[in-house]
């Protein structure tokens, strides 16, 4: 198959666009149906399709979010389905919402300048027949033995990759642009603390997350671990038969599940985050939302981690436990007013959507396109 991938976009820096030089669009958004928008705790998808959905709306642009009816946005919001419902026992309850998505979204297509997908490949065998510019932004892995069966049926639907690393299981893709994730400028800031005495775990209790490498990093570093993360159905036995055992030593607090509220204080305390991923991680939106309370970052390197974390400055990007120990004391150095800073330069919902506003523009293929009311 000839290649359509374009070449590995570079990082972006603090480069926003200015808001008045585009013009107002038409968009729809099209989430997940399994957590609303944003989710009430843990979802990352979710969390991100409503930053980018405010973050429009703030820019001047008509936008209609199509997501669970329990959704709270200042979009136009089109409930597909009444709640979210993460498990869903059979196939057919779980898939009818997302046909009935997908048919919502079609038969007002023609509203819209551009659509705007989050649901992988479900909307390709239909939106590939119809005439209104659309684009999938894929937030999972790609490296799957299954993904090139659905894929590679449809080689011309534009893509989003969230890190150029992402990508690489499908580099023959079209690839339309990489767009690193943002988050909301003053959603997480940092905390005064009198003191840094552990180390932070965030996010989900899973294998390919790393949490018996975080235990084992402070550990050995001589410091307490906190943990404030999700158990979801699938790592219940995991959590049960390997997690619980190692949380005996008194060196370990599990603080459960926590939401954005909670995050800064929890963030700023911490000497470092630890991100010890044993999987290529498409993103990893926790180690921006360290970055927003100027906690460092100590991350394997995995999937985007080269991409989010700046060796030295943000944090460390390394190989192995005992160099993430090795580190330990070397985070703690790091000037976490320039954590923030780079975050402000790097890592805002302002950036991204701004980001995606010219992916937009380019699939429209027309600079001065109908406004609605034309």
């Amino acid at each position: 198959m000839t290649s359509r991938s374009s070449q590995l976009h570079p990082i972006p820096q603090a480069h926003p666009i200015p808001q008045e030089s585009h013009r107002r669009m038409r968009i729809a958004q099209i989430a997940p149906l399994f957590e609303s928008v944003p989710p009430k705790r843990y979802g990352g998808t979710e969390r991100v399709v409503h930053w980018l959905s405010e973050e429009l709306v703030a820019m001047g642009h008509d936008v209609t979010l199509f997501a669970t009816g329990d959704s709270v946005t200042s979009a136009t919001l089109v409930p597909v389905r009444a709640q979210a419902a993460r498990f869903v026992p059979n196939f057919e309850r779980n898939n009818a919402p997302y046909a009935r998505m997908l048919e919502l979204v079609r038969r007002r297509a023609q509203d819209f300048d551009v659509l705007h997908f989050h649901i992988d490949f479900h909307p390709f065998p239909l939106f590939t027949r119809q005439p209104v510019p659309f684009v999938t932004t894929l937030h999972g892995r790609m490296d799957q033995d299954w993904v090139t069966e659905i894929y590679d049926l449809f080689p011309e639907v534009p893509l989003v990759s969230i890190s150029d690393s992402q990508r690489r299981p499908m580099p023959h893709m079209h690839w339309a642009a990489t767009v690193l994730h943002g988050m909301p400028h003053a959603l997480l800031m940092p905390q005064p603390t009198e003191r840094r005495d552990y180390f932070a775990f965030l996010g989900r209790i899973s294998p390919e997350k790393g949490i018996e490498s975080a235990i084992r990093i402070a550990a050995a570093a001589g410091a307490p671990l906190k943990v404030a993360a999700k158990i979801g159905e699938e790592d219940a036995q995991y959590y049960r038969d390997v997690v619980a055992p190692l949380l005996q030593g008194g060196e370990v607090e599990f603080l459960g599940e926590i939401d954005d509220a909670a995050k800064p204080a929890f963030l700023s305390g911490a000497r470092a985050l630890l991100f010890p991923i044993d999987w290529p991680e498409p993103f990893g939106l926790v180690m921006i939302e360290a970055m927003a309370c100027g906690c460092p970052v100590i991350a394997f390197r995995r999937g985007s981690v080269p991409e989010v974390v700046e060796d030295g400055v943000t944090g460390f990007v390394v190989d192995t436990v005992a160099e993430a120990v090795a580190a330990c004391p070397r985070a703690g150095a790091l000037d976490r007013t320039a954590v923030r800073r780079r975050f402000e330069q790097r890592w805002t919902s302002g950036r991204m959507a701004s980001d995606y506003i010219s992916l937009y523009e380019r699939l429209i293929g027309r600079p001065d396109f109908r406004q609605p009311g034309d």
